[in-house]
């Protein structure tokens, strides 16, 4: 099986490689489709290779052994040296072909033994492909058969497979052929949506896609087969798609159609020097219209191989900046069917959030509808629940935290009543004490630029207070002391809630930036017990988990290290999957944890980098990344969390 190994994530999209006996295939990646028949193949792969630094390409296996020139080079010089290609090769078995012209002369035995004698790093099984209108008695027949050749294939290849996952547009066998796939397949290959593309169906192809990804295997990568157009990558990678094979970079060519992230353009409408990659600036577009249609088919195939290249690095980028869904949301104002489909993604949080990150760097509002994204929905259900044991209260806007008013922000009226404020947000009432916490305190929205920004004085925060509740607090009073605890005890009761917070509060304060007036540290006796991160959540330090561990219910907030890795972690060891013998379900990635051993010692204090119900279905990879740990001073609020092996590999 393929071990494939998750480096980095954003929600269910991933940064992540798995080895191939041509070399390691680093995902998110393009695979362009590279005809067998060198003759009808507009870019040499090795051009690709280096010249766009392609590390993959996939190509038709059954085109090879249906054309005798072809299959005979092929036994003889393998498939790498048929295409002039030496890096990992993907091979199709002739599903599509079956699709677009009724049938395929070759066997599901024959065709996977061939990929095997022509030395294919990832084969796939020879699948029934599933048109989307198919009514379900049919794509439930046709199922059973992929998933018997599929068992068959397993039983034959030691080497990498890809098994595809059909069922039209049949929720129920989608679930079925994707829990039937990740027991046999390396890749998971979700198969039958080329017409959904062709048609701009992404509303369908989001149903799809929502259905099978929960049920898909996170030890495996996930290919989306014939997701060829730029503008669709990170709509896809929202899902989890790691691998994105293209023909469409030669189909659109041959009708003389350039493609952009944005969209897609006939060369002949160009009128002016749009593009300047780099074989643009060697030949204008404007000029490229008016070559001979060989050189001009290859230009544009050039082009639109290049652009698809560039994409996938703003999917990578956007992984690793915790932004996908604002990539997503830019590229989906490049048609209204994609803008449709996208809609259908946010409709079903409940497929994000086991993988949505506790928090991200920053919160940018790209449409009115990122207010929907699942972090917004998640944070908002949490917000209302910890509001409903609050006394009722007026909404006021909201007040930036900044030291030169601090003092002024109240906490009771004249009369001695506490006030519970709920500040109004772009995403809605938000009790005050929260609104540094991911996303309400990171959101950059249009509403902020709309007015212009002016320094509230205490009497224009009496103007804001004094509306909503009439008389308040002496505006002349030094707050300060009285809203850092208050802001103190409410952080803590959100992360762990309110029994445990109470069980923490004694002798606890907060300390805040001088020059932001953020919380930034939770002490007690002069010791941090947790660090406030600019996303607004308290991450504990090594004596905060040992505070923790003394107050929370057992299993709550933790990691159970297997003792042979216990005294790497212990040393600052990143924890791999496979020593995770224990794991709280309620965790989301990027949350701090306990890591303990099976007697509950704590071991270190870890960052979560895989879901919980994703740590026992992998066999590669690290589970967790220590941010503190016994035997050494605590990191810097700053510094980069470590990275390394929890033991010998």
């Amino acid at each position: 099986m393929s071990g494939f190994e998750t480096l980095e994530r954003d929600g269910l999209a991933r940064l992540g490689r798995f080895e191939t006996p041509h070399g390691t295939v680093s995902t998110p990646a393009l695979l362009p489709v590279v005809h067998p028949d060198r003759e009808r193949q507009p870019i040499a792969p090795n051009e690709m290779r280096d010249r766009l630094g392609i590390g993959a390409v996939i190509t038709s296996s059954y085109i090879v052994w249906r054309t005798p020139p072809l299959r005979s080079r092929a036994e003889s010089e393998g498939i790498h040296g048929l295409i002039g290609f030496d890096g990992p090769v993907m091979t199709d078995s002739g599903a599509f072909q079956q699709h677009a012209y009724g049938s395929v002369e070759v066997g599901p035995e024959e065709i996977l033994e061939f990929q095997g004698r022509i030395g294919s790093d990832v084969a796939t099984v020879l699948d029934l492909f599933t048109e989307p209108e198919t009514d379900r008695a049919e794509a439930e027949a046709a199922l059973a058969t992929t998933i018997d050749r599929a068992r068959a294939a397993r039983r034959a290849r030691s080497g990498l497979l890809a098994v595809p996952v059909q069922g039209g547009l049949h929720d129920e066998l989608r679930v079925r052929s994707a829990a039937e796939a990740s027991e046999i397949g390396d890749v998971l290959a979700v198969g039958g949506v080329v017409p959904l593309m062709e048609q701009y169906r992404f509303v369908e192809l989001a149903r799809i896609l929502a259905a099978v990804r929960p049920m898909l295997s996170p030890g495996s990568a996930v290919h989306l087969f014939g997701t060829g157009h730029p503008m669709t990558f990170a709509f896809a990678a929202l899902f989890g798609v790691d691998l994105f094979d293209s023909s469409a970079y030669h189909k659109f060519a041959r009708r003389g159609t350039l493609m952009f992230p944005e969209g897609s353009v006939p060369i002949e409408e160009i009128r002016d020097p749009i593009c300047r990659c780099a074989l643009c600036a060697e030949a204008p577009l404007t000029e490229v219209a008016r070559r001979p249609p060989p050189e001009r088919e290859r230009r544009i195939a050039f082009h639109n191989l290049l652009q698809s290249v560039e994409e996938i690095g703003r999917v990578r980028r956007a992984i690793r900046d915790g932004a996908l869904w604002e990539l997503a949301e830019r590229r989906a104002t490049a048609h209204p069917a994609l803008r449709a489909g996208l809609a259908e993604a946010r409709a079903r949080p409940e497929v994000f959030l086991p993988t949505e990150p506790e928090s991200r760097r920053s919160f940018r509002e790209v449409v009115a509808e990122s207010r929907e994204r699942p972090a917004v929905v998640r944070f908002r259900d949490r917000a209302a629940a910890f509001a409903a044991f609050r006394p009722a209260a007026g909404p006021i806007p909201r007040i930036a935290l900044r030291p030169e008013y601090l003092r002024h922000v109240p906490m009771e009226d004249r009369k001695g009543r506490p006030l519970a404020w709920a500040a109004e947000t772009p995403i809605g009432p938000v009790p005050l004490e929260l609104c540094d916490l991911y996303p309400v305190g990171p959101y950059l929205g249009m509403e902020e630029f709309r007015t212009v920004p002016r320094h509230r004085s205490p009497s224009s925060v009496r103007a804001l207070l004094e509306p909503a509740w009439g008389e308040v607090a002496d505006l002349d009073r030094d707050w300060s002391e009285a809203w850092t605890e208050r802001q103190v005890r409410a952080l803590l009761e959100w992360q762990y809630g309110r029994t445990v917070a109470e069980r923490l509060d004694p002798a606890v304060e907060g300390e805040r930036s001088r020059r932001t007036g953020r919380l930034r540290t939770i002490r007690s006796d002069g010791e941090p017990l947790f660090h406030v991160g600019t996303d607004g959540v308290p991450r504990p330090t090594m004596r905060g988990g040992e505070r923790l561990l003394t107050v929370l219910p057992p299993g709550r907030e933790r990691l159970v290290v297997d003792e042979d890795a216990a005294p790497f972690v212990s040393a600052g060891r990143s924890l791999f999957a496979r020593f995770v013998v224990g794991a709280d379900p309620g965790l989301v990635p990027d949350r701090s944890v306990l890591l303990v051993d099976r007697a509950d010692r704590l071991l270190a204090i870890g960052r979560l980098l895989l879901a919980p119900r994703e740590i026992s279905r992998v066999t590669r990879g690290v589970a967790a990344r220590v941010t503190a740990h016994r035997g050494a001073a605590e990191p810097p609020e700053e510094e980069t969390e470590p990275e390394g092996p929890s033991a010998p590999e």
